[in-house]
């Protein structure tokens, strides 16, 4: 185990050091107009570009004025086209200028809900009424409705599939014992109701996010249309196959006494019980991160493999800690076949779970600075922990006998039971001496009641009998409290397993971030002022245009211009526009309008960058009819 930690870890390294970008969850990448933009007149239409595919309803963009009023015709349009894509919503005619807010709501192509807002202004900013949504898409009371059924769903996977792994391929005589069935059983039972639940609550979790809405059969039509409602009615579908499963490994398997019969018997249950779970797990690789970015056609297998390897692993761990507590006779074989099963189980674990981690976090920066790679740091130092506590098992193991402590034989304890019965009903019905001096036997009175309490008395003793002889063995309470620290760290496991399947990935997020070539190449926020030489190519054409931003920085800035001839003069001009265009990240050019306040010099406040980096300033200077030049500067803005 040690080993393979080693690894493990250098094998995590490489893979982190050299990934290539990919990205799961769709995030909003650019839109026309641009966030904080001021336009001179009103657009025709609104355009969002995401990273991803995604789906949209007619209602899923909407643009309201600053009276808060909706001014999109609700129609939207896929403009897709060549990789990139687009979606479009018109735009009434005639709209007011002011701030217009922008409230859009997704589902990406990996099932997750995501939701936005921001703003433009026609004309010049002005105050709105529109107040953005406080609360993001998947959240609310819904939202942890969803999220707990998710992780029961994970912890009914891993029951069902490494309870039933545990009997056949480690313990075959525990298919007929009560305590493995139940567990079994409730595995199935917990992930057959936690898909009911999520498909019923699809709808109002990837749109109003209102509970009520889950009783609305429009909405689960719609659900039932997607890619993720289709693969909760598939996983249904499986579980009554397995449901047949179930039934036959404890009914018919558990009471096959003949060994060349129970072989072949066990050999198509495991045929059939692996392809039943392989199809249950693949029902979360078709339709959560699995599907989306790079080389899904080996990330979904890969993502099945590790499904299964953490069910057999986990589940086989809930599996081995009820029989050591619940079946005293297990043998010391079983809990050897498990190890052996437990270490396979480990190593696929590892080896699929490096190739997540480089899918989906990429790289150092996002490993430490995202919330998907610092969650993903807590798993790996859970499972490192569960690993330990697995190598403090197997020493334990060692140490047990080749038989575990059996149960006193059938007939050895029905005799001791009924020679108590005797003894106490004679001390009930007789004084001290007098039973001393009995001899003869006497039978269990056939009052009802004390039957009764003969009987909760009877299980009582035998209960204590077994814990007894169960305790008397130091390997098995060591190994009984080593299993039991593992299983407490695996609950743990699936939980934030479950969180980081909601996350978005840590390339996505650094993407969002600017965290690229655009963040590095912003400076400290301070007032740009530059200056360009022009020359318009008429009379009095020549001079130099002075350009100050103020702060100098993303948002709202205060532009001034003056205009000035070669021998340091004040000169004007009949006409003077600025633009910004950011080409790295293809925004723009943004055009201003300034105001002459005074001759030789222009102004304009509200002044909108979108984001930090290097700007092409673009200054257009008229000085007659037919005179006019444009000049560029590249520019830093903070």
């Amino acid at each position: 185990m040690i080993r393979l930690l080693l690894v493990t870890t250098a094998l995590l390294g490489t893979l982190l050091a050299g990934a290539a970008p990919a990205s799961a969850h769709a995030a909003l990448t650019g839109s026309d107009p641009k966030d904080g933009a001021v336009v001179a007149t009103a657009p025709q239409h609104v355009t969002l570009t995401f990273s991803e595919k995604i789906a949209l309803g007619n209602d899923s963009i909407r643009v309201l004025e600053p009276s808060g009023k909706r001014s999109d015709t609700g129609e939207v349009r896929d403009m897709s086209a060549g990789g990139v894509v687009k979606y479009r919503v018109p735009l009434h005619a005639g709209l007011p200028d002011g701030t217009y807010t922008v409230a859009w709501q997704a589902v990406s192509a990996d099932s997750h809900p995501i939701s936005g807002a921001f703003t433009f202004s026609v004309g010049a900013p002005s105050e709105t009424t529109v107040a953005l949504p406080e609360q993001s898409a998947g959240g609310g009371l819904v939202g942890a409705l969803y999220g707990i059924a998710r992780y029961t769903a994970y912890a009914g996977f891993v029951l069902l599939v490494g309870g039933a792994a545990f009997v056949l391929a480690c313990w075959q005589r525990g298919a007929g014992e009560r305590p493995l069935q139940r567990l079994v059983v409730r595995g199935w039972i917990t992930l057959t109701a936690s898909t009911l639940v999520m498909l019923v609550l699809r709808a109002p979790y990837t749109g109003s996010g209102k509970l009520a809405d889950a009783f609305d059969l429009s909405g689960l039509k719609a659900v039932l249309e997607t890619k993720t409602g289709a693969s909760l009615v598939s996983r249904l579908l499986l579980l009554g196959a397995a449901a047949l499963f179930v039934a036959v490994l404890f009914g018919a398997y558990a009471k096959r006494e003949d060994p060349g019969e129970k072989k072949d018997l066990t050999f198509g249950l495991a045929l059939g019980g692996g392809v039943l779970a392989a199809g249950i797990a693949a029902t979360w690789a078709l339709s959560e991160h699995a599907s989306t970015g790079i080389q899904t056609g080996i990330a979904m297998p890969v993502d099945v493999l590790h499904l299964l390897a953490v069910a057999t692993w986990l589940g086989g761990l809930a599996a081995l800690l009820v029989a050591l507590y619940r079946v005293p006779d297990i043998e010391r074989g079983a809990v050897r076949n498990f190890s052996r099963v437990a270490f396979a189980g480990v190593t696929v674990l590892a080896s699929t779970g490096l190739y997540q981690s480089w899918r989906q976090v990429g790289s150092w920066s996002a490993l430490t600075g995202t919330a998907y790679g610092r969650l993903l740091l807590v798993k790996i130092g859970l499972i490192t922990v569960l690993v330990g506590t697995a190598w403090f098992s197997r020493r334990w193991t060692g140490r047990l006998g080749e038989r575990l402590p059996e149960r006193l034989a059938p007939e050895a304890e029905a005799a001791a039971t009924a020679k108590e019965e005797q003894t106490e009903e004679t001390e009930e019905r007789e004084p001290q001496g007098a039973q001393e001096a009995q001899a003869e036997p006497v039978t269990v009175p056939a009052d009802p009641q004390r039957a009764a309490q003969l009987a909760r008395q009877k299980a009582a003793m035998t209960t204590a009998r077994v814990k007894r002889v169960r305790d008397a063995d130091p390997g098995r309470l060591g190994l009984r409290r080593s299993v039991l620290a593992e299983a407490a760290v695996a609950v743990v496991v699936l939980a934030v397993t479950t969180v980081l399947t909601s996350t978005e990935p840590g390339r996505t997020e650094e993407k969002e971030a600017g965290r690229s070539g655009t963040a590095a190449a912003a400076v400290p926020d301070r007032p740009v002022d530059v200056r360009l030489p022009f020359d318009t190519g008429g009379e009095d054409g020549k001079g130099t245009a002075r350009v100050e931003l103020d702060p100098g920085r993303s948002g709202s800035n205060a532009l001034h211009v003056w205009l000035e001839r070669p021998n340091g003069r004040v000169m004007d001009a009949p006409e003077l526009k600025v633009a910004f265009t950011n080409n790295a990240e293809e925004i723009g050019p943004l055009p201003v309008v300034p105001d002459r306040i005074a001759t030789g010099h222009w102004s304009a406040d509200g002044v909108q960058i979108p984001m930090p980096g290097t700007w092409e300033l673009e200054v257009t200077v008229r000085t007659s009819d037919i005179d006019q030049v444009t000049v560029k500067k590249n520019v830093k803005i903070g």
